[in-house]
């Protein structure tokens, strides 16, 4: 594709990285194909090829709009359209730097601000966790509205003592995932200790920046980089961690993109390449030790494994997932569209709920066909938007087969 910068972004980071992404886009439209507002909306400006276009106007001097704003406010940033791209186009940086852009040039209106302001405020905000819990205990008598967005509280369990192991990794702490489903992080420190590796968090880390990063908060998101970058840096500097295990495929998918966002920082760009290197999906931690968890777990659970959109098309771990949960003995259930959004996208159910349902209806409609008696997935987000919807237990795999080891171990 030609184009032709307008002066204030030619020769800028911005417009030369969104320059080159702009040249190999030859807007063939098979990422249409593949857009999920698109099959809803069926609008060309909400696919990604009619995004790509309000965004080279933009940095070719056009004025962006409220209109252009709101195409790309419903973008759900699934990169479905980057797995199917034969161009190799990396749409997802180029709508971050389309909305970076616009965001800056087109006042939203107070009502929309305030609404992400408070948003980003409150997942934040060291209130959550008890609100959260205040929100559980009063679950029964919330509205519909708010009801599905409060999952029902389990107990984490006890934690082993992991220090005794050889193998030691970090955790990171996230921001909503221990007030909202506690037992995710205690089902992966359970997880691998009985394979051998102890897990733990270090002081100082927090956010992986998603939720800044994707709220009008970029300048913030990178500064919550910063930090999860210091906290770390000294335990792997030191030698004493060997990875750093993500169990919610949206702080994973982030969190290695770290030295995209941070590579013109002098102080931190290398840093960050370094953590990158370390930074594993839980079932990349666990798949090699497959076999000595599968001798202690029953076989033949009905399983429909929703591949997150930050798993599959940001990290490309949705074959080695497949398989390990294969490897494991579930029994997995095919279903029609399994690559496409199930609508949760962070915030994104939240701001664009009609939108979302219908994504979420379309997917649990989709997986209803195989009968499974437990839908896995690896993204707090999805799991919590599609169990909103359905009756069939919805839950991270890692805590399943927790459950099946604790299940199985003796007394």
């Amino acid at each position: 594709m030609q184009t032709n910068l307008a002066s204030w972004a030619s020769g800028t980071d911005l417009g030369n990285e969104a320059d080159a992404i702009l040249r190999r886009c030859v807007h063939c439209g098979f990422c249409t194909a593949t857009c999920p507002t698109y099959q809803v909306l069926g609008d060309e400006l909400d696919s990604p090829r009619g995004r790509i276009y309000l965004i080279k106007q933009v940095l070719e001097g056009k004025e962006p709009t409220q209109s252009t704003q709101q195409h790309l406010d419903r973008c759900l940033t699934c990169r479905n359209c980057e797995t199917t791209c034969p161009s190799g186009v990396e749409y997802g940086h180029l709508v971050d730097i389309g909305r970076k852009i616009v965001d800056e040039r087109v006042e939203r209106s107070w009502g929309d601000k305030t609404r992400r302001t408070l948003l980003r405020k409150a997942m934040l905000s060291p209130m959550f966790a008890p609100a959260m819990r205040l929100g559980q205990r009063l679950r029964g008598v919330l509205p519909q509205s708010l009801r599905r967005k409060v999952p029902e509280r389990r107990d984490a369990g006890p934690l082993p003592q992991v220090a005794r192991h050889a193998r030691q990794v970090l955790m990171l702490a996230g921001c909503v995932q221990p007030a909202m489903m506690p037992t995710i992080d205690a089902a992966t420190i359970r997880v691998l200790d009985a394979v051998g590796i102890g897990a733990r968090i270090a002081p100082g880390a927090g956010c992986c920046g998603a939720v800044s990063f994707h709220l009008d908060a970029q300048d913030e998101a990178v500064a919550q980089m910063r930090a999860n970058v210091d906290a770390w840096w000294p335990l792997v500097q030191d030698g004493k961690v060997e990875a750093i295990v993500m169990n919610a495929s949206g702080c994973g998918a982030m969190v290695k993109e770290y030295a995209h966002h941070l590579r013109h920082d002098a102080a931190y760009a290398q840093k960050a390449a370094d953590l990158v290197a370390l930074v594993k999906d839980v079932a990349e931690i666990v798949a090699p030790h497959a076999e000595l968890l599968r001798s202690r777990l029953p076989a033949g659970t009905r399983a429909a494994f929703h591949p997150p959109c930050t798993l599959q098309h940001w990290q490309g771990l949705r074959p080695l997932s497949e398989q390990l949960l294969v490897d494991l003995g579930f029994e997995l259930q095919p279903f029609a569209d399994k690559h496409l959004c199930c609508g949760s996208a962070g915030a994104y159910s939240v701001l664009n709920p009609d939108i979302a349902l219908e994504l979420r209806d379309r997917k649990l409609g989709a997986i209803a066909v195989g009968s499974p008696d437990v839908i896995l997935s690896a993204n707090i987000g999805c799991i919590g938007h599609l169990q909103s919807g359905t009756d069939t237990p919805v839950r991270h795999w890692v805590e399943v087969v927790d459950e099946q080891l604790r299940r199985a171990a003796p007394g």
